[in-house]
């Protein structure tokens, strides 16, 4: 079956709270899968009815792994990387990161192999005898990376794995992401970080207000929102703007402010007579384009949902 996890309408409600409102959607073996959304669009709560950290209110979630159907994953099948920091501060690093190891399933000897062997890449290995609150946040983030993943899990639960890491670092994590990928993991990403999780991800599930708003490839959610592609003109003076909007290949005015108009694009049109007629309405300085970014896509859905009627849910075709 081409799935390793999937959930059936997944709900769940603290009180008036509705967290998570009807969630289905299907993780594939191998792939890296992201979860994306504003702060209390539910991704969290998703997360931890997956890892059954908490019961959902009604939906189920199935798992196929091992060549059989599964109603939950194993404790030692699974590793998570909580948003929250949750490791003891007075352990040792090293310590710490055995503990977790033997809790899922490894033997002490093998833990210990493997917990070195993380902290030697990760730079850390002089730090492996201090308790774990000494060490910096970045640091104790990678603490906490190497925990989560250290037994080899089938499926890897980060949320937020790129928290308080600076740009090298978050560099690093991003290859190794991809390594465990290349290596058969199965990854499960929420992330706020949409320039890196559009480098490493096969596939998105963007929620807002506890519903799922775009689900699909990066290629699928650029086809649903409505455009390929955007080109933007800085320019000098006021722009006469009617020829440029009646232009085929214009979609759309996204944005207007002095000195920049940026335009939403059709696909299937060249740019070449486009310029033309933008250069008979405006004083053009420079020229930009390029297909719309994750954070483009992201931004577009979440100003439609804050519409008074929002749009719904958008899965393209293939996508589940």
């Amino acid at each position: 079956m081409d799935f390793l996890l999937r959930t059936h309408e997944l709900s769940k409600s603290f009180g008036d709270v509705h967290a998570v409102r009807a969630i289905s959607m299907t993780v594939r073996p191998g792939e890296i899968f992201s979860l994306l959304g504003p702060n209390g669009a539910g991704k969290t709560t998703l997360v931890r009815m997956i890892t059954h950290l908490i019961l959902p209110d009604s939906g189920h979630v199935e798992f196929f792994y091992g060549g059989r159907e599964r109603e939950r994953i194993h404790a030692s099948d699974v590793g998570y990387l909580p948003e929250d920091r949750v490791l003891l501060p007075e352990v040792p690093v090293l310590r710490t990161l055995i503990y977790h190891g033997v809790m899922r399933g490894m033997g002490h000897t093998s833990a210990r192999r493997e917990a070195e062997a993380w902290l030697a890449r990760l730079g850390l290995t002089k730090r492996s005898s201090d308790p774990v609150g000494t060490l910096s946040k970045g640091n104790q983030q990678k603490v906490q990376f190497i925990a989560s993943i250290l037994h080899r899990p089938t499926l890897a639960v980060l949320d937020e794995p790129f928290s308080g890491l600076d740009p090298l670092n978050q560099e690093l994590f991003v290859q190794l992401i991809r390594e465990l990928r290349e290596r058969g993991m199965t990854i499960i990403l929420s992330a706020h970080h949409m320039d890196l999780v559009e480098r490493i991800a096969d596939r998105v599930l963007l929620m807002n207000q506890g519903n799922a708003t775009l689900y699909g490839t990066l290629e699928e959610l650029r086809a649903a929102a409505g455009s390929n592609g955007r080109i933007v003109f800085h320019i000098s003076g006021e722009p006469d703007l009617r020829e440029v909007l009646a232009h085929p290949a214009v979609a759309k005015l996204e944005s207007q402010s002095p000195g920049r108009v940026s335009l939403l694009l059709n696909d299937g049109h060249t740019l070449s007579e486009l310029l033309m007629t933008a250069a008979a309405g405006m004083e053009i300085v420079a020229v930009q384009s390029g297909p719309m970014t994750l954070r483009d896509i992201y931004v577009q859905a979440l100003a439609s949902a804050a519409d008074d009627n929002p749009a719904p849910a958008v899965v393209p075709a293939g996508a589940v």
